[in-house]
């Protein structure tokens, strides 16, 4: 319906893989910075939460930058299904979420990195 639409592709890759980037280099960032009190929240090991946060951060910086960009959306992508498999078996919560934020918003994230995956995050990255 919009041809002319498809000249912004790469920018609205380029959007995509930012916000993505944000949201997974802030939240690594407390993992691996807050890593004792982040710990005991997300009932994981201190040496585990740390690792997370170093994969989060390592991600999300590898989608912004386009560095390792597909590498980066599997690991991404691994983090995602993770954090679901926690939510729904081991506490408990529905997809909206009833005393705390549900699933659902972790589950944007995997088709979000699924079509940085895909396109290898358009033109504008820096390795290839």
């Amino acid at each position: 319906m919009f041809p002319q639409l498809a000249q912004f592709t790469d920018l609205a890759l380029l959007l995509l893989r930012l916000m993505v980037a944000l949201v997974f280099v802030t939240s690594g960032w407390s993992h691996a910075t807050k890593s004792a009190e982040r710990s005991k929240s997300i009932g994981m090991s201190q040496g585990f939460t740390l690792l997370l946060g170093i994969a989060e951060v390592a991600g999300g910086l590898g989608v912004a930058f386009g560095v390792f960009t597909q590498l980066a959306a599997i690991g991404l992508i691994f983090v995602m299904l993770g954090a679901i498999q926690k939510k729904i078996f081991v506490w408990h919560i529905a997809f909206w979420g009833e005393k705390t934020y549900g699933w659902h918003y972790d589950l944007m994230f995997i088709p979000m990195s699924l079509v940085i995956l895909v396109t290898n995050g358009g033109r504008w990255v820096l390795m290839k």
